[in-house]
């Protein structure tokens, strides 16, 4: 027993010691692996460092005399122990050297941060210019600034939309400027969208946009007119000049958003249109004010005059009034009267009402004003209706009017309006 227990201990011993030295032997190859590489054979010929050095030289040579118009393009430092081998499809690609040998002096570098550096070529700079912009620096004898903005026109929602994109070479009365752009859509000078003042400059960029609502067939007969004013520090302002932009001859679509400068004129050649007398629509018509205050949600109306009422009897007791009504997805919410005033076509007002309406609703809010007449038999007559709210519901005057006290919170809008005979 003893005896195979002594061969068992002798072969176990001889079995650890196999597995073992297998084992030592399989890490030590797999770390030798870690830490060695494969030297890859590289099949193109190598060039001769000599003719590369030379032909750095006459690439500076050719430098020398190309100064005015390349510019060189150099191997960086970090680089300086690689040699480029030329390809046959005339590219180039790197290849280590022995870090231990010193590379033979080429031509060096004429910038001196870049110490140690090898021009290999150059770029010539006229490949990569962009167009000059004359528009930036031809500015004629006398001129006295020029303006830049385009226009675009969308015509699902019928909006004209402005960009209002910069001010060049300003000429104002004072040492600073302090420029701001005034833009109406004429004939009508009543209403006008105003920028943000730029403060101490002769080039002021604005980059700022603004909507005006117009329809598609009046769009043509409208004039765009910019006022370029400068600010001084008792706040007055002063006209610097203006660009008067007539949109008849130009084709406004949603893709073809045109970018426009013109030279800014002076007041005296201001082009005026005048505006005659507008008579009577057929049905009379009305004017009152609109304002919108987002922060406390009111809507408020100011009924001001009507003119030009077909009154249904010619007698003293006969009494006018307006109604507004509120509506919202065209149902009626709440609506107040004017007091009634009696035996006349040219009514005046100037009555305020106010009605609660919450800013996620003005989308869908419209205000209908009705002329209506009493009369002896306490009969009431309608003269006349007109509705001013969203695109939902509107086009046209009634739309802009809407759109514009929208634009200018907290601030009262006023405009004409004729009257429909419409149920």
């Amino acid at each position: 027993e003893q005896a195979v227990a002594v061969a068992g201990g002798i072969i176990g011993g001889i079995l650890l010691f196999v597995l073992l030295g297998i084992t030592t032997y399989l890490l030590w190859k797999r770390i030798f692996r870690l830490f060695s590489y494969e030297k890859l054979i590289n099949p193109v010929k190598t060039t001769n460092a000599n003719a590369i050095f030379q032909d750095q030289a006459n690439s500076e040579t050719q430098l020398k005399s190309t100064r005015s118009r390349s510019v060189p393009f150099i191997i960086p430092p970090t680089l300086r122990g690689r040699d480029w081998i030329h390809l046959t499809n005339e590219e180039q690609v790197q290849e280590d050297r022995d870090p231990y040998m010193t590379p033979q002096s080429g031509p060096r570098s004429s910038f001196h941060s870049l110490a140690g550096a090898y021009v290999v070529g150059t770029i010539n700079p006229d490949l990569y210019k962009f167009p000059e912009d004359k528009s930036e620096t031809d500015f004629p004898d006398g001129n006295i600034g020029r303006l830049w903005f385009s226009i675009e026109y969308e015509q699902e929602s019928e909006r004209l939309l402005v960009s209002l994109i910069k001010v060049r070479k300003l000429q104002p009365p004072a040492d600073s400027c302090s420029p701001f752009v005034k833009i109406y859509l004429l004939p009508d000078e009543r209403s006008y969208l105003q920028s943000k003042t730029k403060r101490k400059t002769l080039n002021p960029q604005f980059d700022e946009n603004f909507v005006f609502q117009v329809s598609s067939k009046m769009l043509l007969q409208r004039t765009l007119k910019f006022l370029v004013y400068h600010v001084d520090k008792q706040k007055k302002h002063h006209l610097l000049g203006q660009v008067i932009f007539p949109l008849k001859n130009e084709a406004l679509t949603e893709d073809n958003k045109l970018v426009i400068w013109r030279d800014l004129e002076k007041e005296n050649l201001e082009v005026r249109i005048v505006l005659l007398p507008k008579p009577p629509s057929e049905h009379g018509d009305i004017q009152f004010s609109l304002s919108y205050n987002d922060y406390l949600g009111r809507l408020t109306v100011v009924v001001l005059r009507a003119r030009g009422l077909k009154l249904q009897e010619e007698s003293p007791a006969v009494g006018v009034y307006v109604k507004v009504s509120l509506m919202n997805h065209n149902k009626f919410i709440k609506s107040k009267k004017t007091a009634a005033l009696l035996g006349t076509p040219n009514p005046v007002y100037n009555e305020t009402f106010s009605f609660k309406v919450d800013q996620t609703e003005m989308d869908t809010a419209s205000l209908s004003l009705s002329v209506l007449q009493s009369t002896k038999g306490e009969k009431t007559l309608l003269l006349g209706r007109v509705v001013v709210g969203p695109f939902m519901y509107t086009r046209g005057k009634e739309l802009e009017h809407w759109n514009e006290m929208i634009s200018k919170p907290k601030e009262l809008v006023k405009r004409w309006h004729a009257l429909c005979h419409s149920t």
